[in-house]
C-alpha cells in the first residue's frame, strides 16, 4: 500500500503566478522554498522505494487532532511500529547553540526539531484515540549531501545524506509482516485526511494584471508559437500537442480563479496564444461537459473521454 506524493496547492499556485506576474522578492524566495521542499521530498521517495517490502508509505498526509492541523511528509507502517519522517533539502553550513539552530552567517532560523516533535505528538494522540497502540519513531531527514551541521549532538533523531542507505537497509533487516488490520490503519488515516487544506499565504494578484498565454511544460516560459496542432517555446525550443497543454491551461484557470466559469471567451482570453474560438471550444467539447444556458453557457466536471 503506497500513497503517493503530489505537487501542494500551494506549490501550484505560487508556480503560476511566478510565470504571470512580477513576484516580489519575499515571494520569489518563498517559491523557490517550495520547490526545493518539494524537490527533495521526491528525492527521498526515490531513496526510499526499494525498501518497502512488507511495508505501507503514505505520503503528505493532512490531519487535524483536537482542531490542530499538521501535515506529515512520509509515514511509514511496517507490523512491529510506525516511522515518521520530517524531510529537509536544506544546503550550506548550520550550526547548533543548545537548542537553537543557525546559518553559518549567524542568523537564526526556526528549530526543525520542533516541528517534526509536534506532529509526532499529535500523530500519538490521534492514534490513540482511535485506539491504535503501534509505538512510533521519528526522524529529521537531510536528503541533500550539500548540507552540514555543525556541533549536532549524536543522540539527535536526524538522519544526514551519508547515512540513508544504511538506515534504510537496517530498516529493511527488521522483518515486517502486515495483517488485515494493519491495512485497515492506513485506510482510517486515509479517510482522515482534510479535503481542504489551510489557507496559505499568497501574494495579492488581479486577473487583469497577469500575463496571459500558455506555460511551456518544460521551462515554464510562454510558448509563442502554434503550428496547426503544436506549440513551440521559443525559449527552450520544445514543442507539445495544443490539446494537452491548453487542459493544463484550464486547469491552471480554474486553480487561480475558482470563482470563475470555465466559457469558450473566458479561455480564448487566458490562452492569448490561439487566434480562433471555435479551436477552444472543440477541445472543451470533448474533454468536459457542456453546461448549456445560452448565451451563459459553460464548461465543468472531470475531464471525460467521451467523443459525443
Amino acid at each position: 500500500m503506497k500513497r503517493y506524493r503530489n505537487e501542494s496547492k500551494e506549490l501550484k499556485v505560487m508556480r503560476s503566478l511566478g510565470s504571470r506576474m512580477d513576484l516580489s522578492e519575499p515571494d520569489r524566495n518563498y517559491l523557490v522554498s517550495l520547490e526545493k521542499g518539494y524537490e527533495g521530498e521526491c528525492k527521498f521517495d526515490g531513496l526510499i522505494a526499494p525498501y518497502l517490502d512488507g511495508r505501507i508509505l503514505l505520503n503528505d498526509l493532512l490531519l487535524e487532532h483536537k482542531n490542530t492541523v499538521f501535515q506529515l511528509d512520509s509515514l511509514l507502517m511496517s507490523s512491529l511500529k510506525i516511522i515518521l519522517f520530517e524531510v529537509k533539502n536544506l544546503e550550506g553550513d548550520y550550526y547548533l547553540e543548545r537548542d537553537c539552530w543557525f546559518l553559518s552567517t549567524g542568523k537564526e532560523i526556526t528549530n526543525p526539531l520542533h516541528q517534526l516533535q509536534r506532529s509526532t505528538i499529535l500523530l500519538r494522540n490521534l492514534l490513540k484515540g482511535l485506539g491504535i497502540s503501534l509505538p512510533i519513531e521519528s526522524y529529521l531527514v537531510f536528503v541533500n549531501p550539500e548540507f552540514y551541521l555543525y556541533q549536532a549532538p549524536t543522540n539527535l533523531p536526524i538522519i544526514f545524506h551519508p547515512q540513508l542507505n544504511r538506515y534504510f537497509t537496517n530498516m529493511q533487516k527488521e522483518r515486517s509482516f502486515l495483517k488485515n488490520h494493519h491495512y485497515d490503519i492506513g485506510k482510517q488515516l486515509l479517510s482522515l485526511e482534510l479535503t481542504d487544506a489551510p489557507s496559505f499565504r499568497l501574494p495579492k494578484y488581479d486577473y487583469s494584471l497577469l500575463k496571459k498565454g500558455i506555460q511551456c511544460f518544460a521551462c515554464g516560459g510562454m510558448y509563442g508559437e502554434l503550428l496547426k496542432t503544436t506549440l513551440v517555446c521559443k525559449n527552450c525550443g520544445r514543442t507539445e500537442g495544443f490539446e494537452p497543454a491548453l487542459l493544463r491551461t484550464v486547469d491552471e484557470f480554474k486553480l487561480l480563479f475558482p470563482e470563475r466559469k470555465v466559457t469558450t471567451n473566458a479561455i480564448h482570453d487566458w490562452c492569448g496564444i490561439v487566434k480562433k474560438r471555435l479551436t477552444i471550444r472543440n477541445v472543451l467539447t470533448r474533454n468536459y461537459r457542456l453546461i448549456n444556458k445560452g448565451k451563459s453557457s459553460y464548461f465543468e466536471g472531470e475531464i471525460s473521454n467521451s467523443t459525443d
